[in-house]
């Protein structure tokens, strides 16, 4: 049994009695006890008017609203912005997207192994209790950021994740079209951007960068869900120091940082 998960409250959404017994196995083998378990949507925000998980799993398809509706509810509200996991056989990608530009903590199959049950575990524990990046020659409240992209709760989810990890000074922006008159102005630390947006993406906010800005060397993180290859070359090439995919661990993105700045 593994005890550093014994502690999670987790709340399961899930109308399948057969999965909710599945899940809740492989919860209780994982060291889980505390689980509640709901059929719907409503079962779930009855629930959460009497008790604060600290984690809420669901299925995709519910009786009453899909996964994704769910979750951008719950993001809505802050009372009930949760670490969210999903558990689905959906294998499609327009499907999941909204999942993971709302800020997923991990989106597993059905069915899913006791591995990938235990990282994403990892990736709750890491968000419920962040630690601060610690640098060798600045202070992270010193570091200023500037966030690239077009979905409100992906800018949203990724700045409370930089502000765990220390970061205070974070400059939003929607589209590369924003970002590159920011880019004129003020100075930066580092760039975290999204690849797919409407005016300029990502990887052409990048090739700017590296060819025509005047902070060319800066450290641009792109946390994307972009699944061709092609374009993912076309990424790496253009010059970006990492690629994260949507959705990343919070430890992953505190861990790219440090070894980018240091």
């Amino acid at each position: 049994m593994t005890t550093q998960y014994a502690n999670l409250h987790v709340i399961l959404v899930e109308p399948s009695t057969t999965q909710q017994h599945i899940i809740r196995n492989y919860l209780t083998q994982a060291g889980i006890n505390d689980i509640i378990c709901c059929n719907s949507g409503a079962e779930l925000f009855t629930s959460l008017s009497r008790t604060q998980p600290d984690l809420i799993i669901s299925a995709m398809y519910l009786p009453d609203m899909t996964g994704s509706e769910l979750l951008y509810t719950l993001r809505e509200d802050e009372e009930y912005d949760k670490a969210f996991m999903l558990i689905s056989s959906e294998t499609n990608l327009s499907s999941l997207e909204p999942i993971r530009q709302a800020g997923a903590i991990a989106i597993l199959p059905k069915p899913f192994t006791a591995e990938e049950l235990q990282i994403a575990l990892s990736a709750t524990v890491d968000y419920l209790n962040p630690e601060k990046a610690i640098l060798n020659h600045f202070d992270i409240e010193d570091i200023a950021v500037l966030l690239v992209d077009d979905s409100p709760l992906a800018l949203k989810y990724i700045s409370n994740i930089l502000n765990d990890i220390g970061i205070e000074k974070i400059t939003q922006v929607n589209d590369g079209s924003k970002a590159i008159p920011l880019l004129q102005e003020c100075y930066f630390d580092l760039i975290i951007t999204d690849y797919n947006m409407p005016d300029i993406d990502g990887l052409q906010l990048t090739s700017f960068i590296r060819e025509q800005s005047e902070q060319k060397n800066i450290p641009i993180i792109m946390i994307t869900s972009e699944q061709d290859s092609q374009r993912l070359a076309a990424i790496q090439h253009a010059g970006v120091s990492a690629i994260l995919d949507k959705p990343f661990e919070p430890a992953s993105i505190r861990n790219f940082i440090i070894n980018l700045l240091n």
